[in-house]
């Protein structure tokens, strides 16, 4: 993953605010829609890795589909996290932005701005 990439939902504020938080910076980054253009698995594994987050960490509790898949089972071991998150990216929390080998969750957005 060179450069600076943002994995962004343009429908979410802390995604916006991140967004513009990095161009007002004067950086330019790579914005993948996920919702569009989700990250396989193993993109998704490298991103916890670098965020240092395990899966339940990472995702979105609050989706209809967190509950529908059962995924509240304390039991669930991690490839099946991994797995509803790449099925259902809405699951997955947002920003991420990744650059230079390292990664922040944009919550808050400034949050990424320790990544320069």
């Amino acid at each position: 993953m060179s450069g600076t990439v943002i994995y962004h939902n343009p429908h979410c504020s802390k995604s916006r605010q991140t967004l513009e938080l990095l161009e007002t910076n004067g950086i330019e980054p790579e914005v993948v829609e996920y919702l569009k253009t989700p990250p396989d698995a193993a993109t998704l594994s490298r991103l916890l890795e670098l965020l240092r987050l395990q899966p339940r960490e990472l995702i979105r509790t609050d989706e209809p589909e967190y509950r529908q898949l059962g995924l509240d089972d304390p039991s669930l071991p991690p490839y099946r996290l991994i797995a509803a998150m790449v099925s259902h990216p809405k699951l997955i929390q947002r920003p991420i932005v990744v650059t230079n080998g390292r990664a922040a969750l944009g919550r808050p957005p400034e949050a990424v701005l320790e990544l320069f």
